[in-house]
């Protein structure tokens, strides 16, 4: 599964593209990168440049899924305007290509490549870099946290999906312990995960 991910934002807007090797227990990065527009533009003009970057980077991986950074409100409204619009614009691009999106708090996003979800960004980018074996933290920060709701959704949207299916087969079948079966699965799995991502964070402090 290929995951194009997006931290939306309308001065940066972090796009990064990750592939899911061995079923998803490990990962490899396609493509890391930022769409900026200059503060100085009108709206409609950044955002066009948004829509336009992010058209490119869809166009040259195909994805199977887009992943977004979901928007919550804090004490700059004009700061989550932007972000929200930006957050728009993906969602947009992805229903035009007929893909599914999946959203991702930003404390999802720090348990699962950290174990904490009060990471600080510097933690959150030095374990991208780790379990991507990158040569070097991607920079700025935008670009690493788009990485890493990448990871967050190769590791967690796995189990979502798993349970949704589940769902609706149990739905259809009337086997009621499907969901039930699927969901100690994915709760094994996130537990498993939780395990790996606080012994890499170990490591990473030696």
């Amino acid at each position: 599964m290929r995951v194009l991910a997006v931290d939306p934002g309308l001065t940066r807007c972090g796009i990064g593209v990750v592939d899911a090797v061995r079923t998803g227990r490990r990962a490899a990065m396609v493509g890391v990168g930022v769409v900026r527009t200059p503060a100085t533009d009108p709206v409609e003009a950044r955002l066009l440049a948004i829509s336009e970057g992010l058209e490119t980077w869809l166009d040259a991986h195909r994805p199977d899924v887009v992943a977004v950074e979901r928007v919550f409100a804090q004490a700059n409204v004009r700061s989550v305007m932007g972000t929200a619009q930006a957050a728009g614009l993906v969602l947009v691009a992805a229903a035009r290509r007929g893909l599914p999106v999946a959203m991702h708090t930003p404390s999802e996003v720090k348990a699962a490549v950290t174990g904490d979800g009060r990471a600080e960004k510097e933690q959150v980018t030095t374990m991208v870099t780790r379990i991507l074996g990158l040569d070097s933290p991607p920079r700025p920060a935008d670009a690493a946290d788009a990485l890493a709701l990448a990871l967050c959704h190769l590791w967690r949207g796995g189990a979502t999906s798993r349970l949704e299916a589940a769902a609706h087969t149990a739905l259809v079948t009337g086997r009621r312990n499907a969901y039930a079966e699927a969901e100690a699965q994915a709760s094994r799995s996130r537990k498993k995960l939780v395990v790996r991502s606080q012994a890499s964070s170990a490591d990473s402090r030696r």
